[in-house]
């Protein structure tokens, strides 16, 4: 139960920061607001401002990508799916060791066994070269859109305090 208590916390503070300052789609793909930057000074000041402004948009695509590159490699689910599967098996069906005929089977030999299977199908799987697709994929993507976009008005205004 402390554990469900903790990922919901963690869940409802990740709402609360990340996902609160989502933007509205309209606002993300605003075409209008498409330009190319004059330099490279002004390309680093569209990524440090946008980066900041649409950081909950640029998780979700992330979040999207993974998805897509999950789904896309069904070994790399298979793979996943038993080891966790494997590791919650051992753990609830057999934390004390079993005697099978003369042989006594430990938790540690259940695990050596599911790591010798495990682990050389979660390598055919590719898990790393995934992980490097989706790192860039992901910062063509952020770093194309963030030099691209202009800041609106608002930044202008930034430091400037009402009256």
């Amino acid at each position: 139960m402390e554990q469900i208590a903790r990922i919901s916390d963690f869940a409802r503070n990740f709402r609360e920061t990340r996902l609160s300052t989502l933007k509205s789609p309209q606002e993300f793909f605003d075409h209008r607001q498409l330009s190319r930057p004059a330099n490279l000074n002004e390309a680093t000041a569209r990524i440090t401002h946008n980066t900041r402004n649409f950081s909950g948009n640029y998780l979700l695509v992330i979040l999207i990508l993974a998805a897509y590159a999950m789904l896309t490699n069904p070994l790399l689910l298979i793979a996943i799916a038993f080891l966790a599967g494997g590791f919650a098996a051992i753990n609830k069906f057999a934390p004390e060791p079993v005697q099978v005929g003369s042989q006594t089977i430990t938790q540690k030999h259940l695990y050596t066994g599911l790591f010798v299977i495990g682990l050389p199908l979660l390598w055919i799987a590719s898990p790393v070269s995934t992980f490097f697709w989706l790192v860039g994929s992901s910062s063509i993507l952020i770093l194309g859109h963030a030099s691209l976009m202009e800041p609106g008005v608002e930044s202008e205004y930034q430091g400037v305090e009402g009256v």
